[in-house]
């Protein structure tokens, strides 16, 4: 079959195809074919002369790295306002729960998104994804949970769904409602919680939501709370995800394994009982590096997830607070200098992991016929050089379903 467009002279064609060894595909010297959006053949060496005819576009990648579009698979995307106020609060050594408990934390950007048009927030939304589409990032997970009330809750939503339908990056969509117990519910957390569970059926009615999170963490949502939300989720069709063992070792991670999660997040203090329960479960754990740097905590043990059989992500978790970065790539590179995990094993993460982690895998993810076309060229000679060359954009040409819509720094969608 005749290409639309083949990307040659690839110097690391990096399928994220997954080997037994545990690893991914690379290959050297590597071609990819592209026909009506969708992979339709990739190898190695030269390019069979079935797949050229005189309309396929020929593109020489000049020895650069080829792997899949990149895929944030935890971000909290639209909100309002920002948070720098605090800086000056992490300097003088405040940790994260203390910095929640004050008028700022959450609750400021609770107060802004509320006060927030559709507009605003849609305005605001696009800039960071133009961002992200720079970095080689061309799937997000987008959750609310800066609204608190149903109201606010589908409004970010909203802008979830008027997003994916207007920008290239595509976007998996996820209700966080219990994100935090707002400050008038402190003495009648069970009210909130009804509130909460109230609030699934109409996100599931008006499909604003694929995916229920909850923050299950000490001072936050306890084990049984976020038990009681996430099982009624379940039966209302939402799968799950769950924040936990941030600060402490909450069980969390058993309890995402119990209920089914697809993927559970952060796991700075996950013991082994809790990687074992995760491995035997196939939740995918996303582990966020970005918010360790950011807040002065440990780094979740990737190694150690790793080597207890967990299947690992990574992601950004951009939001206004704990991590207001859009750069995937510093939050690879932190993975490697901090986390001491492979070069194979970071842009696993990051690719077939990460689509595994919003249920995409069949479609995204890897290079593999069939699948979409999101591809990111990078200008290196290696992945290895990627990670070791840090605190830089290394992404050239990005590609969504076989476009080119980033292009040396400039947009074309």
């Amino acid at each position: 079959m005749n290409a639309d467009l083949i990307l040659y002279n690839i110097g690391q064609l990096v399928t994220s195809r997954e080997l037994s060894n545990g690893e991914i595909e690379i290959i050297e010297d590597g071609y990819i074919a592209i026909k009506d959006g969708r992979i339709s053949a990739l190898g190695s060496g030269n390019i069979p002369k079935e797949l050229i005819s005189f309309k396929t576009s020929l593109k020489d990648a000049r020895k650069c790295v080829v792997t899949p579009g990149l895929i944030d698979c935890h971000t909290h995307l639209v909100h309002f306002g920002s948070r720098e106020n605090e800086l000056t609060h992490k300097i003088e050594g405040k940790s994260y729960l203390e910095i929640l408990k004050k008028k700022d934390g959450i609750s400021k950007t609770v107060k802004e998104t509320g006060e927030a048009t559709v507009h605003q927030l849609v305005e605001k939304a696009k800039k960071t994804l133009d961002k992200m589409l720079f970095f080689g990032i061309t799937t997000v997970e987008s959750k609310s949970g800066y609204g608190l009330t149903l109201e606010n809750e589908k409004k970010q939503l909203e802008v979830n769904k008027i997003l994916a339908s207007h920008h290239p990056v595509d976007i998996v969509s996820t209700f966080m409602g219990a994100h935090t117990i707002p400050e008038k519910y402190l003495n009648n957390r069970e009210k909130f919680i009804k509130e909460i569970i109230e609030m699934l059926p109409k996100i599931k009615e008006e499909n604003l939501a694929e995916f229920c999170d909850i923050y299950c963490e000490k001072g936050i949502f306890t084990l049984e709370e976020s038990r009681e939300i996430l099982l009624v989720a379940k039966e209302l069709g939402f799968k799950l995800k769950l924040h936990t063992d941030i600060m402490n070792n909450q069980g969390g991670a058993k309890l995402a394994a119990e209920i089914g999660a697809v993927s559970t997040s952060h796991l700075i203090h996950t013991d082994e009982e809790g990687m074992n329960a995760l491995a035997q479960s196939g939740t995918i754990a996303e582990l966020l590096p970005g918010v360790s740097f950011n807040i002065g905590e440990p780094y979740a043990s990737a190694r150690k997830f790793i080597a207890n059989g967990v299947e690992i992500a990574l992601s950004t978790d951009y939001n206004p607070g704990s991590c207001p970065t859009e750069n995937l790539q510093l939050i690879m590179q932190l993975a490697a200098s901090q986390m001491k995990i492979t070069s194979n094993q970071i842009f696993k993460a990051v690719t077939i992991n990460a689509a595994k982690a919003i249920g995409r895998q069949d479609i995204i993810g890897s290079i593999e016929v069939g699948k979409k076309a999101d591809l990111v060229v990078f200008d290196a000679p290696n992945i290895d050089y990627i990670l070791y060359h840090f605190g830089t954009n290394h992404a050239k040409y990005v590609y969504k379903n076989g476009s080119l819509i980033v292009n040396k720094r400039h947009l074309y969608y």
